[in-house]
């Protein structure tokens, strides 16, 4: 794993990432909710992506890991520019394979929509677009609208999960299941089957509305939200490989 680096934004905030040099195109991994570039699934993709001699890009959104800010400011736009601008300064103008996980998944549509052409192709792992209107009771919709902060269970550590408000309505002004999602490039979705954050039913509605035709979507029947056992590691990567494969030789039409 190579050192941790920090790229000053236009804003002056500091964004915590970790770049490998290679050939494209270039793996970024965007985590989830709360989640930092020091996760398991991240942390896979990035050494094996090392040891393929392919370009890599881990980060910290703001007010998040090592990067500078605080959470509580951070919203799905905020964190997309970052992406952007950090995937600018690293990519040396190689096409991007986007790897989004939960939270990420959503971001790397928006970031998918913003690259364009560049973008080669996206894997999504338990995406979760629009979960601020499917996620969300009325009741904590008055209370966000309304500028209050709601706390969900975390079965994932001790404290409670902040949902801001701030974050709610960016998210709500995003919503990218209700309209055709202008990404071309090739998409591969993976979800558990009993994941109990994500219903799996959101990969089906994502492959819908995705304007690409070459979507393939997976469902691991005794898979969970995190996916991060071996053999789900295991699967990520040879999907990712697979998928370089496609984009490095793509098939010939008749």
């Amino acid at each position: 794993m190579t050192a941790v680096q920090f790229h000053k934004l236009r804003n002056e905030r500091k964004i915590a990432f970790r770049h490998t040099a290679g050939t494209g195109p270039m793996l970024v991994f965007l985590p989830g909710y709360m989640s930092d570039m020091d996760g398991g699934k991240a942390t896979a993709v990035f050494d094996w992506a090392t040891a393929q001699g392919r370009a890599a890009l881990l980060l910290d959104y703001s007010g998040c890991g090592q990067s500078s800010g605080d959470f509580a400011d951070g919203s799905l736009s905020i964190w997309r520019d970052e992406v952007l601008e950090l995937i600018e300064a690293q990519s040396e103008g190689q096409p991007v394979l986007l790897i989004g996980s939960s939270m990420g998944g959503w971001l790397m549509l928006m970031v998918g929509e913003a690259l364009g052409p560049r973008l080669a192709g996206i894997v999504g792992i338990a995406c979760a677009p629009d979960f601020t209107q499917w996620g969300r009771s009325d009741a904590d919709k008055a209370k966000l609208r309304a500028g209050e902060t709601v706390y969900d269970e975390n079965p994932y550590g001790p404290d409670p999960t902040p949902i801001h408000a701030k974050f709610w309505a960016d998210g709500q002004a995003n919503l990218m299941l209700d309209r055709t999602i202008a990404i071309d490039a090739p998409v591969r979705l993976l979800h558990g089957q009993r994941d109990d954050d994500v219903p799996w039913e959101i990969s089906l509605a994502l492959a819908e509305a995705l304007r690409s035709d070459n979507v393939q979507t997976l469902f691991i029947k005794d898979g969970d939200h995190r996916l991060s056992r071996d053999a789900d590691i295991a699967l990520l990567t040879r999907t990712c490989a697979q998928l370089l494969a496609e984009i490095d030789h793509p098939a010939k039409e008749n």
